[in-house]
């Protein structure tokens, strides 16, 4: 038994980096489903993990840890709790005791508030972790990147740029402090100070280096972007780029908090009315998954798996019902009511109320997602 229980996480790690390097190489929709349910089941096992860990650590009974979503396919009982595999391979769960009843003492309902809250919150928190170890593992595997700085092609007239005294032909050296190295890099410093006066940094022919204060707007016209510059690549130049661990790690950490920021800028963008979200469902990420995979290889799909776990780890901390931060909502309705809680019965209610309502959403979204790719279009035009 020793051997099998041995063998068993061998193989999973072994099917697991076989599909991270043949997958890429190959196309077709087959491929693109099969990287987006890889990547998919990764984020959300590392979300139930953190649940399971933190439920055992104060003593709550685990009863079942899934591999995907019933059907069953096959499971083993370990201990007190069921392992399972099941048949639909979107992510996992972690099933606990009493989650909404505290009558056992060993039920999640029945903890102290605090630990209930740490058991709650941990999913959500180890997706907002993962990522610096994600874009870490992106930016040490070898991937090309342009080494051309952006130069500025055109100046909006009446814009925030041309106000500032910025001038087409100014070539970007900094943005904000940080290193402008090519035109992504600038188009991303420039979403991450919107709303406050950031000093650009330009080369001006003969003039040397410009120092000059513009402020990046909220909600700019279409196709005018938050300064009001249109941006090139000075030189078609790319490079092969591979850091060494101790310095990824620090990238790493840097891109996560970028994300976060650009996250944040993006909600107050659409309250300023720079547009609303635009939605993608589980088939809509699996064409994007795939496209990336074509275009740029592993790394790039790192990046995008950390992306997407920092969107699950937001999403699960929203007030809403079935998701964490509906617990915790209720969580904290209960310690307003100065420990009175809801009634049981009546949270798993509105629970289920909450998941027919995504189920709905889902299926709505996974429509338009189809529509879309039967359309010819992308996520990402």
């Amino acid at each position: 038994m020793r051997r099998r229980r041995g063998a068993a996480p061998l193989a999973l790690l072994l099917a697991v980096v076989l599909a991270v390097v043949w997958l890429p190489r190959a196309g077709g929709a087959l491929n693109s489903a099969a990287l987006f349910l890889l990547m998919i089941t990764g984020l959300v096992l590392a979300h139930e993990a953190a649940h399971f860990a933190t439920a055992r650590l104060f003593g709550v009974r685990v009863l079942e840890f899934g591999v995907g979503f019933p059907p069953r396919m096959g499971a083993v009982r370990w201990g007190e709790t069921i392992y399972s595999v099941n048949w639909l391979p979107l992510g996992g769960f972690v099933r606990l005791l009493g989650e909404e009843d505290p009558e056992d003492p060993r039920s999640l309902a029945a903890q102290a508030r605090w630990k209930r809250f740490i058991v709650l919150v941990s999913g959500a928190v180890a997706n907002l972790l993962l990522p610096v170890l994600l874009f870490a593992v992106a930016y040490m595997v070898p991937h090309e990147e342009s080494a051309a700085r952006a130069v500025i092609a055109e100046v909006v007239p009446g814009a925030p740029a041309e106000a500032a005294g910025l001038r087409t032909g100014d070539v970007i050296f900094e943005v904000g402090g940080r290193n402008t190295k090519n035109v992504a890099e600038t188009g991303r410093l420039v979403r991450l100070h919107q709303g406050r006066e950031t000093e650009f940094v330009v080369k001006r022919g003969e003039e040397g280096f410009v120092t000059i204060a513009v402020e990046p707007r909220w909600a700019p016209p279409a196709g005018q972007g938050p300064t009001g510059i249109r941006i090139a690549a000075q030189y078609p130049f790319t490079d092969t780029i591979a850091l060494p661990p101790w310095e990824a790690a620090g990238s790493g950490l840097r891109a996560t908090i970028d994300s976060m920021i650009l996250f944040r800028n993006e909600v107050i963008g659409w309250t300023k009315g720079s547009g609303g979200p635009a939605f993608a469902g589980p088939v809509g990420i699996a064409q994007t998954t795939g496209e990336v995979a074509r275009e740029g290889g592993i790394s790039p799909l790192f990046s995008l798996a950390a992306v997407l776990s920092i969107n699950l780890g937001v999403l699960n901390l929203l007030p809403l019902p079935m998701l964490d931060g509906g617990r915790l909502f209720f969580l904290l309705i209960e310690i307003a009511r100065r420990g009175r809680r809801v009634a049981p019965e009546r949270e798993a209610l509105v629970h289920l109320a909450g998941f027919v309502v995504f189920i709905g959403l889902a299926v709505v979204i996974t429509f338009a997602d189809i529509a879309r790719i039967a359309n010819g279009e992308s996520l990402f035009r």
